[in-house]
């Protein structure tokens, strides 16, 4: 028996075929622009079917926005093309595959799950798990156990302020770390200063694209004054929202990975872990704050892992 997991997102649907610790398959396809949730489901449908999956196989998938894993159900998913009302998306996918149960979480829980399970969290109890793209999400690792909370919310560190008062963030709050180090509120940010006469080579790269990482790495690279003070800033604001967590729980690990980070690298996240560590009062903190291993891979991993339990 195999574990299938998917990762949907707002431009690729990303699947595996788990078998104990390895990949034995990979599979994707584009995320439908048009046909709203079914749509989702008939190509999530076809990406399963492509990975092999027999009818004792578990299936998981991991998904953007709010989620009542019990229900199955995506209550908000702003990432998703033509997604209004929640979607029993669980049930949907397990009608339409004929087995008895398709598991779904938050996209950024399964990544923190495939990094504690199989990536640089593997050797611990305890982590959290930042994933630094589009928007900022956490995923909670206590005692072996992913930790939803009351309400789900346990790990949003992407919703902590950081700034108060600061910088309006996609979900309407103001001063989120989201706003701050998610590439979407830097790309507003960039944009702002550059319509205000700080020219910057990060429009000159994206024009009326986005500014995907690799903009940013590029904009690094050629020593733009707009770029780098925007990841300085990224850098402190998740420096704060670190350690506010550490304060709290008392955590050793902390785990970053995302397409920002992963394209950013290693000096990237040992600035995050001097940021943390210079907002601690405990100098002899354990703290240690290290790059993800899986990549792209996570949600998907991370989704089959879930499933398998």
């Amino acid at each position: 028996m195999a574990a299938i997991g998917i990762d949907l997102g707002g431009t690729k649907i990303y699947g595996v075929r788990l078998e104990g610790d390895t990949v034995a398959a990979e599979g994707k396809a584009k995320t439908p622009t048009q046909g709203g949730p079914l749509g989702v489901v008939d190509a999530i449908a076809k990406v399963v079917s492509e990975l092999g999956a027999g009818p004792k196989d578990t299936i998981g998938v991991g998904a953007p926005g709010v989620i009542d894993v019990e229900r199955g159900v995506v209550r908000a998913a702003p990432n998703l093309p033509g997604w209004i009302e929640p979607f029993a998306l669980g049930p949907a996918l397990a009608e339409t595959l004929g087995v008895d149960r398709v598991l779904v979480d938050n996209d950024v829980n399964v990544g923190a799950v495939a990094e504690h399970r199989m990536g640089a969290g593997r050797d611990t109890d305890e982590m959290l798990g930042i994933f630094v793209g589009t928007g900022v999400g956490g995923g909670l690792i206590l005692d072996g156990q992913l930790r939803r909370g009351a309400s789900g919310l346990a790990g949003e560190i992407g919703h902590v302020v950081v700034v108060p008062n600061g910088r309006t963030c996609s979900c309407g709050g103001r001063g989120h770390l989201e706003a701050y180090a998610g590439r979407a509120g830097m790309e507003r940010r960039a944009r702002e200063l550059d319509a205000a006469t700080h020219d910057t080579v990060l429009v000159e790269l994206a024009k009326a694209k986005r500014m995907t990482s690799s903009v940013w790495a590029k904009a690094l690279a050629a020593g733009d004054q707009v770029a780098i003070d925007l990841i300085d800033e990224a850098v402190g604001a998740l420096g704060r929202a670190i350690a506010g967590v550490i304060l709290t729980l008392d955590l050793q690990l902390v785990v970053v990975g995302g397409g920002l980070a992963d394209r950013l690298g290693p000096t990237f996240v040992g600035r995050v872990e001097q940021a943390a560590r210079s907002e601690l009062f405990a100098g002899a903190s354990p703290l240690r704050v290290v790059a993800a291993e899986l990549g792209d891979r996570a949600g998907a991993v991370g989704a089959a892992l879930l499933a398998a339990k």
